[in-house]
């Protein structure tokens, strides 16, 4: 329903196909996200994996409309089991797939957006891309898979999740975010010849040089850190629970209504 699914001279194309909500992720789209991630990862035609995006945007974030299967009440430990689910264990998994995988990104790319390029072990931006977290905003310390610190240094999270400010594509390619930056018109060739020319590498010389960098990250503290500070990022979903008018909190509350 939400994704489009391809396989061509080695290399799957995964694309997110809901522009008319600029590619918003609801409960069905990260679902199928997952399964068509999974079939990439199976399928030993398959050598490069590419992540890309119909429309204007690549993701608006997290469809905070969704209706999600949900209790009359919504509560801590229900937030904590959804969202490790769908956003904390499926990025993870989506990193740890032992192939080479690129995004394509244009447009905005905000939020929970960021936990569908991040993942990937290369980014290639188009010139209008740009990349936000506003969650401060709504109490929160970042988005569940808090790769900030890793993607762009300590200074330059800090400062895009105390401001909430977009990054650029040119920004996040001079700090090491981003691979290339080009042309919008040119996203997908510029893409597909960056998967083609990697596809003519041996498989297994992939896979291991893909795991030893994981690794050295892994071992560098990356994985132990996003799981304690998502762990963080739940401490302000509490915290909105126990505010009165708190804007997660009312948007939980629009939710539970549409549900009711």
């Amino acid at each position: 329903m939400y994704i489009d699914y391809e396989v061509a001279d080695k290399i799957a194309a995964i694309t997110l196909n809901r522009p008319e909500a600029a590619n918003a992720q609801n409960g069905a789209l990260l679902d199928e996200l997952d399964a068509a991630w999974t079939k990439a990862a199976e399928d030993p035609d398959v050598a490069v994996i590419v992540l890309r995006a119909e429309g204007k945007h690549f993701s608006a974030g997290h469809d905070l409309n969704d209706r999600w299967p949900a209790p009359a009440e919504i509560t801590l430990e229900w937030i904590y089991g959804a969202e490790t689910r769908r956003y904390l264990e499926y990025s993870l998994r989506w990193r740890n797939v032992p192939k080479p995988s690129i995004a394509a990104v244009q447009g905005r790319c905000i939020a929970g957006g960021l936990l569908l390029c991040w993942p990937c072990d290369l980014i290639v931006a188009a010139e209008d891309a740009s990349f936000s977290d506003p969650v401060v905003m709504m109490g929160i310390g970042g988005v569940e898979y808090h790769g900030h610190t890793w993607e762009l240094g300590a200074r330059k999270a800090k400062e895009i999740l105390f401001t909430g400010r977009p990054v650029t594509a040119a920004e996040a390619e001079q700090v090491g975010m981003v691979n290339k930056v080009v042309p919008r018109d040119q996203l997908d060739a510029e893409t597909r010849a960056l998967a083609e020319h990697i596809a003519t590498m041996p498989s297994f010389g992939l896979r291991q040089a893909k795991r030893a960098v994981n690794q050295t990250l892994d071992v560098q503290g990356f994985y132990a850190a996003i799981q304690s500070v998502f762990d963080i990022h739940q401490s302000g979903h509490g915290n909105a629970l126990s505010v009165s008018g708190h804007p997660i909190l009312m948007k939980l509350d629009e939710m539970k209504a549409k549900i009711q």
